[in-house]
């Protein structure tokens, strides 16, 4: 059975100054804020958040189905998932939009700043789930806002059991809609930021909100990340990374680590330990699907880490 992934596909395009921001923003005067960053470098990523987890879990050996709009623009995006192997049955093209995308200018002191187009990701709504799919789990991810929402609704009709990962999404959902995702879902997942806005919007404890579903991941970057589940709480440590080079679309690889353990039947802390390495896989290379460990690769530092194997 196949695993249905919700979310956005983009274009990230990654630029980097060689200098700091704090040298070109005078305080006294953001009022009236006109600066120019010259930016030698500039590369073109294939990302967003289905599409990252999409090729993380394929990765592992697991048969991911995206679901995703894209625009007029999409077609080198679409090439690579034919090359990739993975099915595009469900990313619906949009002629009169663009592919949703990620201009993001980082400084040599890492600070960012970023400017993000949605484009085709509004219409992600216009895709329904129906039971033909043959999925027997899925991922509601960052998408268009009405898409969520309707993908949540749609997989809970199907008692289709799915993950929750607003991630940059959450801010668009006041504190009723959050609790009804929670409600809906069987599995939500955040950062440890989004956890505290979570807690913020909806008024209740990430204690609640873990005593509602069957797990509740909240991820720590360099600091690891917590499972809770059944009452009790497993903490998995980072994998350590061979290099430290870019965080963009870690999260995504965890997920899609959490994705193959339960799809897998495997117990949570093999889960969250399969899902640590994906995300250490990730963080050694530049861009979000980059990265191209074998499968023995991925069990190999798995090994290395914890002793055993999965």
């Amino acid at each position: 059975m196949r695993t249905l992934i919700c979310g956005s596909m983009a274009y990230d395009n990654i630029m980097v100054f060689q200098g700091h921001f704090k040298d070109q923003i005078l305080p006294d005067q953001i009022h009236i804020l006109n600066v120019s960053f010259l930016v030698p470098q500039l590369r073109r990523e294939f990302g967003g958040c289905a599409g990252n987890i999409a090729y993380n879990l394929k990765l592992l050996g697991g048969e991911p189905l995206i679901m995703a709009s894209v625009g007029s623009d999409a077609g080198p995006y679409l090439t690579r998932l034919d090359k990739l192997k993975l099915t595009s049955t469900h990313v619906r093209q949009h002629s009169n939009a663009l592919t949703a995308q990620a201009f993001i200018t980082t400084d040599l002191d890492d600070n960012q700043i970023t400017a993000f187009h949605p484009g085709a990701m509004n219409f992600s709504h216009m895709e329904h789930i129906s039971g033909w799919m043959d999925v027997n789990l899925a991922i509601v991810a960052p998408d268009g806002r009405e898409g969520m929402l309707q993908h949540a609704r749609e997989l809970a009709a199907q008692e289709i059991p799915f993950m929750f990962d607003p991630g940059q999404g959450l801010p668009m959902f006041s504190g009723e809609e959050l609790l009804n995702f929670v409600k809906l879902a069987t599995y939500v997942a955040v950062n440890d930021y989004e956890g505290k806005m979570l807690e913020d919007r909806t008024g209740t404890s990430l204690e609640n909100i873990a005593a509602t579903v069957k797990a509740l991941v909240v991820t720590r970057g360099a600091e690891g990340s917590s499972i809770f589940s059944g009452g009790q709480r497993i903490d998995v440590p980072c994998v350590k990374a061979t290099e430290v080079l870019d965080p963009t679309g870690c999260g995504d690889a965890y997920r899609a680590g959490l994705l193959y353990g339960i799809s897998n039947g495997l117990d949570w802390r093999t889960t969250g330990q399969i899902a640590s390495v994906m995300g250490s896989l990730k963080i050694a290379s530049r861009g979000g699907q980059n990265h191209n460990p074998s499968r023995e690769d991925i069990v190999s530092t798995y090994q290395q880490a914890f002793g055993t194997t999965f």
